[in-house]
């Protein structure tokens, strides 16, 4: 009987998980620029590429992140590795949180929210529900989720963190950047934040010069050089001047 028991206590004895928490982080004045450019402009300057699903949304329209990603992998309506990874991220980090597209949970609130303002943390990326919305509003702490939900989470399910992830629809390192806006997220290897930081300059040069000719009274048809196109596309415009170029 006695070693029934010793069995059994032995395979009820949890399996170890073993997470980091070091990872190389992208150098911060590069982070700092990249934050002066909208989501869309990074994103079309890196040829369209690391947009997150247009279903992760702000809370409130007028705020902002960017910072390196601190990765985590919560199970759906459980927030325990949510709290592991705020105990652990560095200022400036913004916590990145796979949990499985789930969008009837509120995994994260003002309670957790002041936990990270008093870190200095950048704000908070997931793809399931929050709650305590108008909290957050007051708070001023940059919350990017999937829904917005009253229901509550449990702490169960221990998981991996500073490691990649998947969430709407990209995969996401620690360390890279990740740029938050009205208009939704863009993620940027950590690797190209200088080229994708020149890159959106380049963008923001361009457009620009297109608002400077169309205020000086060029057309867009003009501007953009589309009068050939569509021409080649067999588009006729009936009792217009044709335009230039």
């Amino acid at each position: 009987m006695r070693r029934t028991v010793l069995i059994l206590l032995k395979e009820s004895r949890p399996a170890m998980l073993r997470v980091t928490t070091t990872f190389d982080r992208p150098d911060p004045e590069l982070v700092s620029r990249l934050s002066e450019y909208s989501s869309a402009t990074v994103h079309e300057a890196q040829g369209r590429l690391g947009a997150l699903s247009s279903k992760i949304k702000p809370v409130d329209h007028t705020m902002s992140l960017c910072g390196p990603a601190f990765t985590v992998c919560c199970a759906p309506r459980d927030n325990i590795m949510l709290q592991v990874a705020i105990a652990y991220a560095s200022p400036g980090d913004v916590i990145v949180v796979s949990a499985g597209e789930f969008a009837e949970a509120g995994s994260f609130g003002d309670v957790l929210a002041n936990a990270c303002v008093a870190k200095g943390l950048g704000g908070l990326i997931t793809d399931t529900g929050v709650r305590d919305t108008q909290e957050l509003r007051e708070l001023g702490f940059p919350v990017f989720s999937l829904s917005v939900s009253i229901k509550g989470t449990v702490k169960e399910t221990i998981g991996p963190m500073a490691e990649p992830v998947l969430i709407g629809g990209e995969i996401v390192r620690p360390g890279d950047v990740v740029r938050g806006d009205a208009d939704g997220i863009v993620v940027v290897r950590r690797e190209d934040l200088g080229e994708a930081v020149r890159k959106s300059q380049e963008r923001v040069d361009a457009e620009a010069a297109y608002i400077a000719a169309y205020r000086a009274g060029r057309s867009v048809i003009e501007v953009s050089n589309l009068a050939s196109v569509l021409r080649a596309k067999g588009l006729v415009v009936d009792d217009a001047t044709p335009p230039e170029g």
